[in-house]
């Protein structure tokens, strides 16, 4: 028996399972952005950011679906006419045939979602959540936090950061001795200077995440060095490139689960980099 085309309903399915919808924050918008329940879908695009450029990267592969991590339609669209971005976008995947889906604070939470896929990418073992979710819900928790093989220092461990993660602009950045020794890890993929105070209890040497600002980074050097050596040190990462490794194992997630049920699908992961920085300057020496 060959196997079947799933409908988009049934790719829906198997995503939901993967990243059910009630482990998003409340404030997230996920789930089904564009499509017909009912449509064929026999390629799947795997992308961070829902914008032009990934449409044509689809477009161009005749993909059927599109699973975004970013929601497109996540704050006060009133319209989405074709003369501004957000419409022109839904315009031309439908008129493509090709649906729109995003999974964003639910992949966060999800075992081999983006938190551990991060984790991994970065050589991070045995991992435990850095937030675990309420005993009630049903996703793991946000972040993850655990060790390295073997401690390095904070020097190598950031020039290992920029190196297994995508190509940017911005590169990372650091904050702390960059002698120092680390082994303890904690990890949060996107915006993550909320939860520097939780890499400070989990006992982490140093805490990768993403778009970190001044304040909250200075407050946190500033009493961590009060307290001690000035742990958890800080690696500051592109958005983009911190959520990234997820797409593999979403795409590679979604194809076994379509086999198991009988089905056949094909999913790529967007070679599109979606960081909005275009360039980085140094400083010039100064005497």
């Amino acid at each position: 028996m060959s196997p079947q085309t799933p409908t988009l309903s049934d790719v829906v399915a198997h995503l939901e399972r993967r990243y059910p919808p009630t482990t998003a924050e409340p404030w997230d918008a996920v789930g089904l952005v564009a499509g017909d329940p009912a449509q064929p879908v026999r390629t799947v695009l795997f992308a961070v950011d829902p914008v032009a450029a990934v449409a044509d990267e689809a477009i161009a592969r005749g993909a059927d679906l599109v699973v975004v991590h970013h929601p497109l339609l996540l704050r006060g669209v009133h319209s989405i006419a074709a003369d501004e971005p957000k419409g022109a976008l839904l315009h031309r995947l439908v008129r493509a045939g090709c649906a729109l889906y995003a999974a964003h604070t639910n992949a966060d939470a999800a075992k081999r979602g983006v938190a551990d896929a991060l984790a991994d990418v970065l050589g991070v073992v045995d991992t435990r959540p850095l937030v675990p979710a309420p005993a009630s819900a049903t996703g793991t928790g946000l972040g993850r936090v655990g060790r390295l093989s073997a401690p390095t220092s904070l020097r190598d461990f950031a020039e290992h950061v920029a190196r297994v993660l995508p190509a940017t602009a911005q590169g990372v950045r650091v904050a702390g001795d960059l002698d120092a020794q680390v082994e303890t890890v904690a990890v949060l993929g996107g915006s993550g200077d909320s939860e520097i105070g939780s890499a400070r209890a989990a006992g982490a040497d140093v805490y990768v995440t993403s778009d970190l600002k001044h304040h909250p980074v200075s407050d946190a050097r500033e009493l961590d060095a009060l307290r001690g050596d000035g742990r958890p040190f800080l690696i500051d990462t592109a958005h983009f490139a911190s959520e990234w490794p997820w797409l593999r194992y979403a795409a590679d997630d979604l194809v076994a689960d379509v086999a198991g049920a009988g089905g056949a699908i094909e999913a790529w992961v967007s070679t599109v980099r979606t960081d909005p920085w275009t360039a980085r300057f140094a400083s010039p020496a100064r005497d």
